[in-house]
C-alpha cells in the first residue's frame, strides 16, 4: 500500500507517519507539506532515511505540484492533515484558512479522482460542532448539525461538507474523522499545552484566556493516529467518525497540572483578556468508532501529560529550532 500524507510534517501528521511506518514494514509513505510555520522536517528526522519514506515540499493549493506528485506516485490512499488550525490566527486573518482548508481539500480530492486513488480520508475537528455551555452534559454526535464559531471551524465544516459532496456526486471513496483536542510530542508551541510547558520551564508567565474555565476533551496524539488507521482500514465508506478519550479538563486545570509536574508555582498563571467568541466547552460522543471499529484509547491522561512534559524537557533544542524565524510569541 502506498499512502500520501498531506501535511505530514505537522504535529498530528508526523505522529501518524511515525506510527504507520513503524507498524507496517511494507507500507510506502509519501509526505507532502508546504513547510509553513507549523510544518517542520525536524519532526520526521529519524525516519527520513527509511527506504519506505519519501518527502515532497509543496502546497496543496498548487495544482501543478499536485499533478506531478500524483502522476508519479500512484497512491492507494490519501490522508489529509494539511490545514491551518489555530483559532487565534483565523481571527486575525481568515483568508488563508478558507483557501487551504477548503480549496486545498478540493484540489486533493480532484487529484484522487483524476489518478484513481482508492480512498480519501479527511482529518477534521470537533470544532465544527460549535460549543456547549459549561453545565451541559450533552455530547455531539456525528449526525448533529454543524454550528462552528470561528473562521477556522467554518473552514473545516465547509471542507467536511465538500468531502461528502464528492462522495455523493463522484462516488469518491471517502471517510472523515473528527477528533477532540490533541496533545503529545512535536506539537508546535502555539497551542495551550506546549506553550504552558515552555513558559513554565523558562519561569515565564503563562497567558491563560479569561478565567480558564473553558473545557476541552483531551486525547493523546498516539491514540488519535491509531483511530485514523482503523478508519482507513476498516471504516465504512461515506461515514464520519468522532475520535475522543472522554477526558474533559478545563484549561486552568491543564495548566495547573503542568506546573505541578514541573514543580512550579501557580503564580506563573497570567489571566489575560478572553479570546473573541471563545468556545466554552467541547464534548463529542465516540461510541460509533468504539462499537463499529473496536477502537479504545490506550494512553492514560495522567501518564500521557507527564510523558509530554518530559518530551519537551528532553527536546528543548527542537523547540528552539522550530521557533527560529517564526512569527509567534512564546
Amino acid at each position: 500500500m502506498k499512502i500520501c500524507v498531506a501535511g505530514g510534517a505537522g504535529f498530528i501528521g508526523s505522529n501518524f507517519i511515525h506510527y504507520m511506518i513503524n507498524k507496517y514494514r511494507d507500507m510506502q509513505i509519501v509526505c507532502i507539506d508546504a513547510l509553513t510555520y507549523a510544518g517542520n522536517l525536524e519532526n520526521l528526522e529519524i525516519i527520513r532515511e527509511n527506504i519506505n519514506f519519501k518527502f515532497y515540499r509543496g502546497n496543496i493549493l498548487d495544482e501543478i505540484f499536485l499533478n506531478k506528485v500524483f502522476e508519479k506516485e500512484n497512491f492507494d490512499v490519501v490522508v489529509n492533515f494539511a490545514a491551518e488550525s489555530h483559532v487565534d490566527r483565523s481571527i486575525k486573518n481568515g483568508k488563508i484558512f478558507l483557501e487551504t482548508n477548503i480549496i486545498g481539500t478540493k484540489n486533493l480530492m480532484d487529484m484522487c479522482l483524476k489518478y484513481n486513488v482508492k480512498k480519501y480520508h479527511h482529518v477534521s475537528t470537533d470544532e465544527v460542532y460549535g460549543d456547549l455551555s459549561l453545565n451541559d452534559d450533552r455530547k455531539f454526535l456525528e449526525s448533529d448539525v454543524l454550528k462552528p464559531s470561528s473562521t477556522y471551524g467554518v473552514s473545516k465544516a465547509s471542507s467536511d461538507m465538500l468531502v461528502m459532496s464528492y462522495y455523493r456526486t463522484f462516488n469518491l471513496q471517502v471517510t472523515i474523522s473528527r477528533c477532540s483536542n490533541n496533545y503529545g510530542p512535536y506539537q508546535y508551541p502555539e497551542k495551550l499545552i506546549p506553550v504552558a510547558i515552555i513558559k513554565a520551564i523558562k519561569d515565564e508567565k503563562i497567558p491563560l484566556y479569561g478565567t480558564g474555565e473553558n473545557i476541552r476533551d483531551w486525547i493523546h496524539v498516539y491514540d488519535h493516529v491509531i483511530g485514523i488507521d482503523k478508519i482507513i482500514r476498516e471504516g465504512k465508506v461515506g461515514e464520519i467518525y468522532n475520535i475522543s478519550s472522554g477526558v474533559e479538563v478545563s484549561n486552568l486545570d491543564i495548566v495547573k497540572t503542568i506546573l505541578k509536574i514541573l514543580g512550579k508555582d501557580y503564580s506563573l498563571i497570567n489571566h489575560v483578556e478572553d479570546r473573541l467568541g471563545h468556545d466554552k466547552k467541547y464534548s463529542i460522543d465516540s461510541r460509533k468508532i468504539k462499537n463499529e471499529l473496536s477502537f479504545e484509547c490506550s494512553v492514560n491522561f495522567k501518564e500521557g501529560i507527564e510523558e509530554t512534559v518530559n518530551w519537551y524537557l528532553n527536546n528543548l533544542t527542537w523547540v528552539e529550532e522550530v521557533l527560529k524565524d517564526k512569527y509567534i510569541e512564546v
